[in-house]
């Protein structure tokens, strides 16, 4: 599922929420219109029969009170709208003395628009619910008014509201029938339309995601001639020219490697020539001793300048054998420790009682990650003259660690360490392609290289080998 802060998250709140609000909006809106409208007609009708059946019944208002109230029954038993309406006549007391539904149509009705007319002396409507029934009425009451003014009583039309709150329902119904509709339709449309912008800047990332890992020359495929078609175009171009240069740069490193490693073979071919004369004073074999150890710092760094540059073009390929990667590991460690120990380093190696079998890998690939490592680790946190290695069997999985007690690496740049030609906040010397290059070769026999900050202080580099693969 996509998160609200993706395009189709903003595109549903922008779009259809508002749509949403605004078309609830509009049917409550009709919905109120027809129901006051139909509410008004009905009221507006009643209100005008009150009137004229009581300017009808002003002309017997003079009679005596006998012939007032037959007159009140022959009219209500001869009502036309009595399958629609009631019509009532209620004398002074409150008391129903005749309905169109006859004479023992109910109780006394007990709505309080019958008072008000008695005591205004003029016409009061009624909407709400019927104390005696619980259904909702609507009733007008206008006072019948004798020729001395005294009042005698009301007449009262009353009729439920159940057909017309139906035909109200019916008018929401329909509204929100509409409303649905259109929103479907606008869901349909706009989905396609999101889908034509979500599907190609999908494209567009994943590509781009490939290219910032190094896969430089990835084409995205153009599907519109629009801003999109011209994004896609805009990183086809800075793709196909980061490939270019890519590979210039690695032509010219490779390149410059090659032409280094002639003159540094000879430059330690003489240093060792000249180390073995033992006619040498002090000054001149220290001399020589520092020529001979930057020229092997040199001759490391064309060597792994040439592996990466093969491993850019894909050229770097493993020799793939069963090994003793504890044999190869333990030496690396004597002979390095040997190196460090000059330096006023202790490596110190953990040795395991496990039995751990051989695996297939390349030696000495493996045994040149190794040294990459210890190397990392005697550069960068040799200043806590101390260095831990050890390997384990973990499960499936040959487990090499190598720990030392430097400094460490500033979080911000840990997911970074093992990018090409990245030093971070280091001052130390070096290209910053070794842990890259290591890294390749780790997951070039399907395991990986894991660098953290470990507890304490130190940086700590994990190596996990499957033991088959």
């Amino acid at each position: 599922m996509r998160k609200f802060s993706s395009l189709r998250g903003r595109w549903f709140t922008n779009t259809v929420a508002v749509c949403c609000v605004l078309g609830l909006v509009c049917v409550l809106a009709v919905s109120a219109t027809f129901a006051g409208y139909y509410y008004s007609n009905m009221r507006s009708d009643m209100y005008s029969r009150a009137w004229q059946t009581s300017e009808f019944f002003s002309d017997y208002i003079g009679q005596n009170y006998e012939d007032y109230y037959q007159s009140c029954v022959t009219y209500a038993k001869t009502f036309e709208m009595r399958n629609s309406l009631e019509l009532q006549f209620i004398n002074a007391d409150g008391v129903l003395v005749a309905s169109s539904y006859g004479y023992w149509a109910g109780n006394s009705p007990t709505t309080p628009e019958i008072a008000e007319a008695m005591q205004t002396r003029t016409i009061k409507p009624f909407t709400g619910i019927n104390p005696d029934t619980g259904e909702r009425i609507m009733a007008v009451s206008s006072p019948m008014i004798y020729s001395n003014g005294e009042v005698v009583g009301v007449l009262r039309y009353v009729t439920s509201t159940r057909l017309l709150d139906l035909q109200i329902l019916q008018v929401v119904l329909l509204a929100l029938g509409v409303f649905l509709a259109v929103m479907a339709v606008l869901l349909l449309t706009s989905n396609y339309f999101i889908r034509s912008i979500l599907i190609p800047v999908d494209e567009i990332t994943e590509k781009a995601k490939k290219i910032a890992n190094g896969s430089y020359g990835v084409r995205i495929q153009k599907q519109y001639n629009d801003e999109i078609g011209d994004l896609a175009d805009t990183i086809n171009e800075m793709s196909v020219k980061i490939s270019q240069n890519e590979k210039m740069q690695a032509d010219f490193i490779s390149s410059l490697s090659h032409e280094l490693r002639t003159p540094l073979t000879a430059i330690t071919g003489w240093t060792e020539t000249i180390l073995g004369d033992d006619d040498l004073d002090s000054q001149t074999r220290r001399g020589m001793k520092i020529i001979a150890g930057e020229t092997r710092r040199l001759t490391e760094m064309v060597v792994d300048l040439l592996d990466f540059t093969r491993l850019q073009d894909g050229r770097l390929t493993l020799n793939v054998e069963d090994t003793d990667l504890r044999g190869e590991f333990e030496d690396t460690v004597y002979m390095y420790g040997s190196r460090l120990a000059q330096e006023g380093v202790q490596l110190t190696y953990h040795d395991s009682d496990e039995d751990i079998p051989e695996i297939p890998c390349d030696a000495k690939r493996m045994r040149q990650v190794f040294l990459n490592i210890l190397d990392n680790a005697a550069k960068h946190g040799g200043e806590g003259k101390r260095i831990e290695a050890s390997m384990t069997l973990e499960e499936d999985f040959v487990v090499v660690r190598i720990r030392d007690y430097g400094p460490g690496i500033p979080e911000d740049e840990l997911p970074l360490v093992k990018k090409k030609f990245y030093k971070g906040s280091s001052k130390v010397r070096g290209t910053g392609i070794g842990l890259a290059v290591s890294d390749d070769i780790v997951a070039m026999h399907g395991g990986t290289l894991e660098l953290e900050n470990a507890p304490g202080g130190g940086a700590l580099v994990t190596v996990r080998l499957p033991v088959s693969q």
